[in-house]
């Protein structure tokens, strides 16, 4: 059996089901997706390991799945969503298993009660391993002052009326909402927060992510906090800041327009980035089947040129940022102003369409891809 060769496949499978069973981009942070993705990854090539080598068990669950468990208590996911995601990929898995082995003419039946047999064992561990370190993670969680503000905070976003008394920051105020990641990340706000000389609210998460309020009586200018942080920024450190809102409506607003920024800047180049600024690109970065379309319509069709593309991408990206002009693309390429034209005119035969009525989606389509990158 060559399951490891269907690997791709399977993955693709396994997290389809996973987000069927309760969907992380809608009650999540982005912390606890990625520890979603690299949980699935990481179980799926422990379980084929166990399977092809007819193991049952004797290898110890991997540390990504117990980390992942401590990530979904911190992040208010159910024991029960976490199990039911498990129990759909164990059930998957299976499902490979049997097509694989009806392939396989030569595997008897003894054979292929072993597999199960063994995929069954290394279940039980896992779901055993993983329930343990959920339930020591949830009784941990509230033991400081600081997780139970964090809890307060997170119960506050939620929509619950609570006595906001002990935070010590007005929520009836004008707001700015931030997330930051990385290290250092959390001590460069507080710096900020003393030079804008305003209240400051800080909830750290797991690793290096925080999220941070900034309030006032007035509204505070986001360009403001981006000229400081952009002066004296640690390395390696990201920064996503909201817009500008006002009491607890606001509050919740501009937080919830920090995080949907976040994935942008974890994926581009910039440290420093603000909603407004991309609040296109960071709605449709969280809708897969757009991001997918986009994909396949505009860029899977250059991929049949001998360089994958390449050389037609970047003259679409050259026309972009000249803002449609042949000569400005020509000049910036170094090429003729015919060739580009001559690309151009490539890029629609593989298309099947005009860029005049395309070039919206396709420059879209480019900026995705530069993310993802």
């Amino acid at each position: 059996m060559r399951l490891h060769l269907r690997r791709p496949e399977i993955e693709s499978a396994v997290l389809t089901r996973v987000y069927g069973v309760s969907d992380p981009t809608e009650t999540a942070q982005p912390d606890y997706v990625e520890s979603l993705r690299k949980a699935v990854s990481t179980a799926i090539d422990y379980g084929l390991d166990a399977i092809e080598r007819g193991d049952e068990g004797t290898r110890p669950v991997p540390a990504e799945l117990l980390a992942q468990a401590r990530v979904a208590a911190r992040n208010d996911v159910s024991l029960d969503t976490v199990l039911r995601r498990y129990f759909a990929g164990y059930t998957l898995l299976g499902d490979f298993v049997m097509g694989a082995a009806k392939e396989d003419r030569q595997l008897g039946a003894g054979v292929l009660q072993g597999l199960l047999r063994a995929q069954a064992s290394l279940f039980e561990r896992v779901v055993a391993a993983v329930t343990e370190e959920y339930t020591r993670e949830s009784e941990c969680r509230l033991d400081s002052a600081e997780e139970r503000r964090a809890d307060l905070v997170k119960r506050l976003l939620d929509g619950e009326l609570v006595d906001t008394s002990s935070l010590a920051y007005e929520i009836d105020a004008h707001h700015l909402g931030v997330i930051v990641a990385g290290p250092g990340a959390a001590d460069a706000l507080r710096d900020l927060a003393r030079k804008l000389d305003c209240r400051f609210l800080l909830i750290r998460r797991d690793g290096d992510v925080a999220w941070a309020w900034f309030g006032a009586g007035q509204a505070i200018d986001p360009a403001q906090i981006q000229s400081f942080a952009s002066a004296s920024w640690p390395a390696g450190a990201s920064l996503v800041i909201g817009e500008p809102a006002h009491g607890l409506a606001g509050w919740r607003l501009t937080y919830r327009q920090a995080l949907a920024t976040l994935p942008v800047a974890l994926r581009g180049p910039q440290a420093v980035v603000r909603y407004a600024d991309v609040a296109l690109l960071a709605s449709m970065l969280q809708d897969d089947i757009l991001t997918t379309s986009l994909r396949e319509l505009y860029l899977d069709p250059l991929a049949e040129e001998r360089d994958g593309g390449e050389t037609l991408r970047q003259t679409l990206r050259a026309y972009v940022a000249s803002e449609r002009n042949l000569s400005s693309a020509a000049a910036a390429l170094g090429v003729s102003r015919r060739t580009v034209a001559n690309r151009l005119h490539s890029v629609e035969d593989k298309l099947g369409r005009s860029l005049a009525g395309a070039m919206a989606d396709i420059e879209v389509a480019l900026k995705l891809e530069e993310l993802e990158t």
